[in-house]
């Protein structure tokens, strides 16, 4: 009787109902998910700043360890030589932007003072009298919320505080990813029944592989626009052009959208202190600048590592800004891409039978084991690019287990 009642409904009714409902388990359960992440916020973000982070400097702890260097010595030593790096250049573009500053406030006022005298004695023929009552609006407005103003500032050493956290909480995470960060997804594995756990093995080191890829890329390109906008703006002489140019090397980690509005803020910048012709100069810089990195620099670096319609990156930008603000911009292409490789990688490897329990690594919560060196190999896993894609035209092969179309019989007659 049943089967009977099921014959009566069209299969393409059917089909659309399962799924349906499929997907609103699966909405559900990414719901769930994201409202936990949001919950333990102060704890996800620093493991994934630690992961990209890993990602960035295991080549260079591989390295060394394969030339004969202990993996706790070569982790420490990258450790510091990151952190003195990184320590050095915010001395310096800090004080940079100190010295800069009193030129830019003198340039800028100048400049209001000009658009002031323009509305004045130009084509719109205001009167002083309301140009005046504006700047006396905008004071009013000032102390009317000075209030907010101050608990502004009380929040923002609170945020201070937290950042101080999840930054030493981020480097604690990162020495023992670098140092044993195999062992520790190998235990992580565990949890995953034994049938599937190679598959998830092997697909997280493939993730992982393309993340090693993808900031050592980005890294070059973020470099590449910083050097080249720089450049434009101190031959244009604009005030502050060293700090302007770290910043297009932070917001270059976004892609497309990062690089887009920090060139903004430069040329804006260069249009307030230079006036408009600097300013379009500037513009040419940036859009030029932008058009090398995105048929130039990203194919050649990126090549195979990271291969995701421009669609797609934007969309996961939008959401990832949507849900989670800059830090989720910022994090959005790097999971996108990890996950794309991860599936890629489940989807194509060969069914293998679940090791016996004595054959299986048995890694306990509290062990430190280093890992070997693998990621400065130019064949690491995921390093050329998830699994099924082309090396001539970048279309993804046919997954093997898709050789025959499947058949669908509810829909036959």
């Amino acid at each position: 009787m049943a089967e009977s009642d099921r014959e009566k409904v069209h299969p393409l009714v059917r089909a659309a109902a399962e799924w349906s409902w499929r997907l609103i388990v699966v909405a559900v359960a990414v719901f769930l998910l994201a409202t936990l992440a949001n919950r333990y916020e102060e704890v996800i973000v620093p493991v994934a700043l630690a992961i990209l982070g890993t990602a960035f400097l295991i080549p260079l702890v591989d390295w060394l360890d394969r030339h004969g260097v202990n993996r706790g010595v070569a982790v420490a030593f990258t450790l510091i030589v990151f952190l003195g790096a990184v320590g050095g250049i915010l001395t310096f573009v800090v004080q940079q932007f100190i010295d800069g500053l009193p030129d830019l406030s003198t340039q800028a006022t100048e400049s209001v003072n000009s658009v002031k005298d323009w509305l004045v004695n130009g084509p719109p023929g205001l009167k002083q009298a309301q140009i005046d009552r504006v700047g006396d609006d905008i004071i009013a407005m000032i102390q009317r919320n000075q209030d907010k103003i101050t608990s502004g500032a009380i929040a923002t050493a609170g945020v201070v505080t937290k950042i101080a956290t999840a930054g030493v909480l981020l480097l604690f995470l990162m020495i023992f990813f670098l140092f044993g960060g195999g062992h520790v997804w190998e235990f992580t594995t565990r949890l995953i029944p034994s049938g599937s756990r190679p598959k998830v093995l092997e697909a997280g080191r493939a993730g992982f592989g393309t993340l090693v890829g993808y900031v050592r890329a980005t890294v070059a390109v973020a470099l590449v626009d910083a050097i080249g906008i720089g450049t434009g703006l101190a031959i244009l002489q604009v005030p502050l052009a060293l700090p302007l140019a770290s910043l297009v090397f932070i917001g270059a980690f976004v892609p497309i959208v990062g690089a887009l509005v920090t060139g903004g803020l430069a040329v804006l910048v260069a249009l307030v202190t230079k006036g408009w012709i600097a300013a379009v100069i500037a513009l040419a810089v940036v859009v030029a600048v932008m058009q090398i990195e995105s048929h130039v620099l990203q194919p050649f670096l990126l090549g195979r590592s990271v291969r995701l319609h421009p669609v797609a990156v934007v969309l996961g930008i939008a959401a990832g800004i949507v849900s989670a603000g800059i830090i989720g911009g910022l994090l959005a292409v790097p999971l996108i891409a990890f996950l794309n490789t991860a599936v890629r990688s489940m989807y194509t490897q060969t069914a293998q039978a679940a090791e016996a329990g004595d054959d299986e690594v048995q890694v306990g919560i509290y062990a430190a084991k280093a890992d070997p060196p693998t990621w400065d190999s130019s064949d690491a896993p995921g390093l050329n690019g998830p699994p099924g894609t082309s090396d001539d035209d970048g279309a993804a092969d046919a997954d093997p287990d898709d050789s025959d179309p499947p058949t669908r019989p509810d829909t036959t007659a």
